[in-house]
């Protein structure tokens, strides 16, 4: 009895195995950053790639199992961004790099961004799974950048602070929430939030 595939439908693409899973990867994220996480769907992704419908389950078992992993690259593009801030020469010190490094991630990456911090991706995230250890990631780099002090859980919650203040910002930028002051912007907003963590700090250190 022959065992023949059916013919592929008319204009389908042929991918290796492992290049159409990086390639649904990749059409994913530049729909996320383009218009939005919602518009990612199995049916979009495979019209695009120009493969069935059916192609994209042999790689991941459902959407969220390929969002996942966008938020997860997400959170390590971020934490990537810190690092090359805080290693930029500057007058500036690197909580100050580091807290416009997260203002311009969240402002020009605001599709990612949205994915990473409103979805209920992270909040679902399993300890120890590949997005838990990438958000980990990134908040230690920024206790790293505060240094050690004897008061760790004064240190902690003051990181904490900066990060959900600048993370408040963002959003409220992305939604037209900030008041329409020509008097201030973005960046000094976050320089003064800097500037507060660090003298808080001083006090601790």
């Amino acid at each position: 009895m022959s065992t023949k595939q059916p013919p592929a439908r008319k204009g389908s693409k042929s991918y290796h195995h492992g290049d159409l899973r990086e390639a649904l990867i990749k059409t994913a994220m530049e729909m996320v950053e383009q218009q939005g996480a919602e518009t990612v769907t199995f049916s979009a992704l495979a019209k695009k790639l120009g493969v069935s419908q059916a192609a994209p389950y042999r790689h991941f078992s459902d959407r969220d199992a390929l969002l996942t992993i966008l938020a997860t690259m997400g959170f390590l593009s971020f934490t990537e961004g810190f690092r090359k801030a805080i290693k930029t020469p500057s007058d500036n010190s690197q909580l100050n790099l580091l807290a416009h490094a997260h203002l311009k991630f969240g402002t020009e990456r605001s599709g990612i961004y949205r994915l990473m911090f409103e979805s209920h991706y992270l909040h679902e995230a399993v300890i120890g799974s590949a997005l838990q250890q990438a958000v980990d990631e990134n908040f230690n780099l920024l206790l790293d950048t505060l240094g050690m002090t004897s008061e760790v859980n004064t240190r902690d919650r003051i990181a904490l602070k900066l990060a959900v203040a600048v993370h408040g910002i963002v959003m409220f930028a992305e939604h037209g929430f900030l008041p329409k002051i020509r008097e201030i912007s973005l960046t000094q907003l976050v320089d003064e939030l800097v500037q507060d963590a660090e003298t808080a700090f001083a006090v601790i250190a």
